[in-house]
Formats: C-alpha cells, sequence, structure tokens
C-alpha cells in the first residue's frame, strides 16, 4: 500500500519539471491522478510514464490563465475519479526577464492569472469536494525570489507574496473542515533552471555552490518527496506551513543584481 493509496490528486503543469516529477511520484504512492498542462505534448507523455508506472492517470489539456480551463479541470477529477484529495498548484507562466521599469500592465496580469488567481480559482473550485469527502490537501509554490526581491522578477514576486498570504488565510480557515493547505519553495533543475543553463554556461556549477549542501536538487527525487509527505496522512497536522526545498539556499540567499545592469537600463 501506497502513502497515497486511492487518493485523486490534480497537478498542474504536470507535463514537465516539478510538475512531472510530483505526478510519477503520486501515482507511485497509489494516487490517483490528473495531469493539468498546457503542452498537449508533455501532458500526455507524463500520462503515459504514470500509467506505465502501473498508476491511474489523465492527462487534461488546462490553461491556469484562463478560469474556465482550471475549473474544468478539478471538475475532470470529479467526474473520472469522484472526487479530489489533493490539489497542487504547480503551473505558472514566466514572464519577460526586464527591470521593473520595463515591465508593463500586461505582464504583471498575465503573471497573476498564472500564479495567484490560477491558485485561488482552483482553490475555490476544489474547496466543496474536499469538504464533501472530510479533509484535503493544498499544496501551493511560494519562492525565494520573493524573500530577496530578485530582480527582474518583480511580477512573479508579486504573485509568490500573495500566493503565501492565501496559503496561511486558507489554512487558518479551512482547518474547521480538516482541509490543510502548505506550500513548497523550491530550487530544483526544472525547465528554469535547464534555460539558464544553456544561456549561461556554467551556471549548474554556480547553482550548487549557492547552497550548503552543495549540489542542485531534482524535481523527482529531492523535491516530490515533500509533496508526497504534504499530500499524505503523515502530515495530517501540518499546515499554513512554508516548507523550502533548497538545498538551504534560503540560508544564505542570493544576489541577483545583473551584472550589465547599465546595458540593461539602455534597452529601456
Amino acid at each position: 500500500m501506497g502513502l497515497m493509496q486511492e487518493k485523486v490528486a490534480l497537478v498542474t503543469g504536470g507535463g514537465a519539471g516539478i510538475g512531472r516529477g510530483i505526478a510519477r511520484s503520486f501515482v507511485r504512492e497509489g494516487a490517483k491522478l490528473i495531469i493539468a498542462e498546457l503542452d498537449a505534448e508533455r501532458g500526455r507523455a507524463t500520462e503515459g510514464e504514470c500509467r506505465e508506472l502501473g498508476g491511474e492517470a489523465l492527462f487534461v489539456h488546462t490553461d491556469v490563465g484562463d478560469k474556465a480551463s482550471v475549473l474544468a479541470a478539478v471538475q475532470a477529477a470529479v467526474d473520472s475519479f469522484g472526487g479530489i484529495d489533493v490539489l497542487v498548484n504547480n503551473a505558472f507562466a514566466p514572464s519577460p526577464e526586464v527591470l521593473l521599469e520595463q515591465k508593463t500592465d500586461a505582464i504583471l496580469a498575465r503573471t497573476l492569472d498564472t500564479t495567484l488567481w490560477a491558485t485561488w480559482w482552483a482553490m475555490h473550485a476544489a474547496f466543496p469536494h474536499f469538504k464533501a469527502r472530510g479533509g484535503g490537501s493544498v499544496i501551493n509554490f511560494y519562492s525565494i525570489d520573493a524573500d530577496t526581491g530578485a530582480w527582474r522578477h518583480v511580477d512573479y514576486n508579486m504573485g509568490k507574496s500573495a500566493i503565501r498570504g492565501l496559503t496561511r488565510s486558507a489554512a487558518s480557515e479551512w482547518g474547521r473542515f480538516n482541509i490543510r493547505v502548505n506550500a513548497i519553495a523550491p530550487a530544483a533543475a526544472g525547465l528554469t533552471f535547464e534555460r539558464l543553463c544553456r544561456e549561461h554556461p556554467g551556471f549548474e556549477k554556480i547553482s550548487a555552490n549557492a547552497k550548503p549542501l552543495g549540489r542542485v536538487g531534482y524535481p523527482e527525487p529531492d523535491i516530490a518527496p515533500v509533496a508526497v509527505f504534504l499530500a499524505s496522512d503523515m502530515s495530517s497536522f501540518v499546515t499554513g506551513e512554508t516548507i523550502n526545498v533548497d538545498g538551504g539556499l534560503h540560508l544564505w540567499g542570493f544576489n541577483s543584481r545583473p551584472s550589465n545592469l547599465a546595458e540593461l537600463e539602455a534597452q529601456g
């Protein structure tokens, strides 16, 4: 028997990176899974992998920036598996990495749609189903970028800061229904990490050296086990927490001021 036997879970952004690692780990623990993913090729690939692992999994094409799409993904869990026990709000849409004064209203709106609003919509949609099943677990995602005020990520930092507030408030209010709400603040070799490695030779080594543990974290072996803990009954008395899963990066922090700041300002 796995730690998530017969639980129904929905993972947004489950087609790649951290979401894929969580999806694969969930089905190994016996969960029935909805893979809510925008990229159809990746979503179907993860669905196939999960089935090869012996799990029940269904890809649902989902744009987390669109409310109707998010609601449809939650309804797919109910229609396909009879309800929902675990909601993982992992997906977001990366935005242009430009200075604060160069960010636009449109950039901010899209980022908030795919971070804060996506999380809000999914939680509201899942709530009555959690309540009907006697409880549930929500796993949201925070970021060290919001703590350090990472340069060129102001819209992302705003969205993640709001998600942390939402996480704590929901944990406080929904505890009366045995609904636990927590967040993970990861540092892992996901899609953004892979892009940075391509764009900046030596980035992987720099990233490893920035952490007390001295290595890079990976979605499936390093981040997913914490998601399994939060999704399972092992964490039945844990709510309102933000867990840093970053090799200790939050202890040292990081300086994100661009070395080519003058060039970037000239572009504005």
